[in-house]
């Protein structure tokens, strides 16, 4: 029987995009096995029909936590032990906490495997996740990239991958309305067309809107651009800052787009500009050119994937100390 394998990156989008490459080298050098992935209900979209995968097991961590009454503790309570006779159904053979947290540590330990891959104590985010692996891997020594650190976990399996791949199909009907959202705003794909996303996860990671209007008129100004600032889930706000107000034309907003439509529509852009996010690693895992803009997150260990591709970071950490110009510079020189 072929061997059944666990993959444990829960959540954010950007880091499930990171841990991408993983399932596809598994997919090349272990042709038979079945690969599992356990994923938070928010980015198991981005897993569902991905080629590499056989099945995607979702958990509702965010929600769990939240706390309620009585009776949604009860409710809490039984999709936990539902989730975890889904785990032991699939008997799985190998699993590897690829975020190294105590709740991923946790789910590791409920797939029931025999073989739990994790980092050494040292290496992980939360080291008390390590008490709930069995095969604990150091960082390998040229893991500059989280890309990196997490195919390190593969070396116990001895799967050195040959090329990393993250394996993003298109999604036929996202790629219709991509192509809608560009003629809609009289864009066209690849033809210096720059996307912005002003958006981040966390406030101290944002540049700020009036940073990226200044650089969307300069981008259309003196680049000869055409801009499109996309937006997600509660975003919406923030992009229109951007927007409004703008001195030159060629700056347009979005239109709401689900995850796979923002693949779509990152995938048509001749560059993509945008702070430590989910965008970001996904335009750079479609081949897209980025310039990621970093303050207090490393932007060697977090910045865009690939060859190529551009990181700027904030001599300070401080996203505020970083300059339109020299945003402007990179996105000139990935313009050509």
């Amino acid at each position: 029987m072929a061997e059944t394998i666990a993959l444990v990156k829960l959540s954010a989008l950007g880091d499930v995009v990171h841990a991408l490459p993983v399932a596809c080298a598994l997919r090349v050098m272990r042709p038979q096995a079945r690969l599992v992935w356990v994923v938070e209900r928010r980015e198991a979209a981005l897993l569902a029909g991905h080629p590499a995968l056989d099945a995607v097991v979702v958990s509702d961590l965010r929600r769990w936590r939240r706390p309620r009454g009585p009776r949604a503790l009860l409710e809490t309570a039984r999709e936990i032990r539902a989730l975890r006779r889904e785990l032991r159904r699939l008997t799985i053979d190998v699993a590897l906490d690829l975020q190294g947290l105590v709740k991923s540590g946790m789910l590791t330990l409920a797939t029931g495997a025999p073989a739990r891959i994790g980092f050494q104590a040292r290496w992980c985010r939360e080291p008390l996740s390590a008490l709930f692996t069995n095969r604990r891997v150091a960082l390998p020594p040229r893991a500059a990239h989280a890309v990196d650190e997490c195919l390190g976990l593969l070396a116990p399996l001895g799967v050195p991958p040959d090329r990393v791949t993250f394996g993003l199909p298109p999604n036929p009907r996202a790629e219709v309305r991509a192509d809608e959202i560009l003629a809609a705003a009289g864009l066209k794909a690849r033809r210096r067309l720059v996307v912005l996303n002003p958006g981040a996860g966390r406030d101290d990671k944002r540049w700020p809107p009036a940073c990226f209007r200044e650089l969307g008129e300069r981008l259309a100004a003196d680049l000869a651009a055409s801009v499109l600032v996309v937006w997600g889930p509660g975003e919406d706000s923030i992009a229109r800052d951007v927007v409004e107000g703008v001195r030159a034309p060629g700056v347009v907003l979005a239109p709401p787009t689900d995850l796979h439509e923002l693949i779509a529509v990152l995938r048509r852009a001749s560059v993509v500009v945008a702070a430590d996010t989910g965008p970001l690693h996904l335009a750079a895992a479609v081949g897209t050119p980025c310039v990621g803009l970093f303050g207090p997150t490393p932007a060697a260990r977090n910045g865009p994937y690939g060859p190529g591709q551009r990181a700027l970071a904030a001599p300070d950490g401080r996203m505020t100390s970083i300059t339109v110009g020299e945003v402007l510079r990179l996105a000139g020189e990935a313009l050509g």
